[in-house]
């Protein structure tokens, strides 16, 4: 099963959200996915203990061998960001809108591509000034389950 990616486009460049890479069992395949598509940040929102588990152990060394800039954003399952790294949100947000400002790609991910990375690719958007109910409707054409819980759209939607 190759990993799918949903994407939106976004303030000049592309927004993406999906599974964690090796959640299904193939890492080194659904990672050539993932560099195929040629994302210049990557966003992960998953805990160290997920990623090892789930088979992406090394995805932080593995992007960086590929030149692709990693960010690493855990945030607990169903939940929203905890204050350490809520405090890293408004750096990563600028480097993300700066990024797709310029035609770049921008991609996030969670364990299944939803909840987590939808509420973050969310909060992109509504950071950079888009209509919150018109960021999630343009986010779930893409990704139906993205913002799974109604913290998840809080958290994202912050006025």
């Amino acid at each position: 099963m190759t990993l799918e990616i949903a994407k939106i486009p976004a303030f000049g460049g592309t927004l993406a959200l999906c599974p964690m890479p090796g959640r299904t069992g193939d890492y080194a395949g659904d990672l050539a996915t993932l560099l195929d598509w040629h994302p210049a940040l990557v966003m992960t929102m998953t805990s160290k203990l997920e990623l090892a588990t789930g088979g992406a152990a090394s995805l932080p060394a593995d992007l960086a061998a590929a030149g692709v800039d990693w960010q690493h954003l855990p945030v607990p399952d169903f939940g929203t960001p905890k204050p350490a790294t809520a405090a890293l949100w408004p750096e990563t947000s600028d480097r993300a809108r700066r990024i797709l400002a310029h035609g770049g790609r921008v991609l996030v991910h969670c364990m299944g591509g939803c909840g987590r990375s939808g509420m973050a690719v969310l909060r992109l958007l509504t950071d950079a000034g888009e209509d919150p109910d018109t960021a999630l409707q343009r986010l779930r054409a893409a990704r139906p389950c993205a913002v799974e819980t109604k913290a998840q759209h809080r958290w994202a939607t912050p006025s």
